[in-house]
């Protein structure tokens, strides 16, 4: 009896043991802070969502997933759970994230809310709405052409860094999405034709090479009241298409869209008048449309309502005072 007493015992001590080391191997699983993308199966995944469905959600450590070259035909979704992502490209002429929706575009399916085609906060190639997102070196494009509203990047995460990327469309290629969201892009090209830089974000684009392709805007901020800044370019140069003549630099999708050009260079194709109303002579109360050391075109012409900053009041756009708001962040290497 003693010794049926003691193996049972032996056996329960066992099963404790092994109980709890496998605790401990679900408490203590490790995640990985480095994946590979591959179209050829050289790397951890083939496509770019996979990877992403892959890292931790709410990670606390930036995760960095290296995109291989190719043209990825994917709708990109980095969900609000997955923070702290990081995509890398080899070289964005040649790490393309692609895809062709558009406004109006039948839905292979209906959305949760019934929807039945594409409108423009789903048309997007690549939607960010996690925080702490960054890219680099990577072509964000939406291919469907002239045919109205088509978005290749929607964001509305927070602190999101794009740095030399490529950001490819037509009408509306890049909504800066969210009242509380922080953007920053440096060294990208941008290319549109309509709106194509929009939204109610507060982003900055710093040394930028944005071309439009058609006569048109450029930028449409739908900034809120309580918002202090908008889009801020710095040191950006805008080119054009060779048969564009006359381009506006913003108009309010919103009534107090704010949008400042500092130090950017751009060519006679520039509408003298600089700006435009959306039609509304109320707007011109409540848009805050300014520039700072223009290069390139006279802007004596511009509208009355905009505004040529002192340079005591265009320091005020720096990047610490834009973005520190409530949490010292500032992007890194700025």
């Amino acid at each position: 009896m003693q010794a049926m007493i003691s193996n049972r015992c032996n056996t329960i001590l066992k099963f404790t043991v092994l109980g709890s080391a496998l605790f401990s191997f679900v408490v203590t699983q490790d995640w990985p802070s480095r994946l590979t993308v591959a179209q050829d199966g050289s790397g951890n995944f083939t496509t770019i969502q996979a990877a992403v469905n892959a890292v931790r959600d709410l990670s606390q450590v930036q995760v960095e997933i290296y995109v291989k070259p190719g043209n990825y035909q994917e709708k990109l979704i980095i969900p609000s759970w997955k923070t702290k992502i990081s995509l890398i490209g080899e070289n964005r002429s040649t790490t393309i994230v692609s895809n062709a929706d558009y406004t109006g575009k039948p839905r292979p399916f209906p959305d949760p809310t019934g929807q039945t085609v594409f409108n423009t906060f789903t048309s997007y190639t690549v939607l960010v709405q996690g925080d702490d997102f960054r890219a680099s070196n990577l072509t964000f494009e939406n291919v469907a052409g002239q045919v109205g509203q088509a978005v290749a990047l929607h964001v509305e995460g927070d602190r999101a860094v794009f740095r030399d990327c490529a950001i490819l469309g037509n009408q509306d290629t890049i909504y800066a999405a969210s009242q509380n969201s922080r953007q920053y892009y440096s060294n990208c090209y941008i290319e549109g034709t309509t709106d194509f830089i929009f939204g109610e974000a507060t982003a900055i684009f710093d040394n930028c090479l944005i071309r439009t392709l058609r006569n048109s805007y450029i930028t449409a901020a739908s900034t809120r009241p309580e918002t202090k800044f908008g889009f801020v370019l710095r040191n950006c140069t805008i080119i054009s298409a060779t048969d564009v003549t006359s381009v506006y630099l913003g108009r309010p999708w919103r009534p107090h869209a704010k949008t400042v050009f500092l130090n950017t260079t751009m060519g006679s194709f520039i509408n003298p008048s600089g700006w435009h109303n959306w039609g509304s002579e109320a707007n011109e109360a409540t848009a805050f449309y300014a520039e700072y050391n223009t290069q390139g075109v006279n802007v004596t012409l511009r509208v009355p309502w905009s505004h040529q900053l002192t340079e005591k009041e265009a320091f005020l756009y720096n990047v610490e005072n834009i973005f520190a708001i409530d949490d010292s962040w500032v992007p890194e290497h700025c």
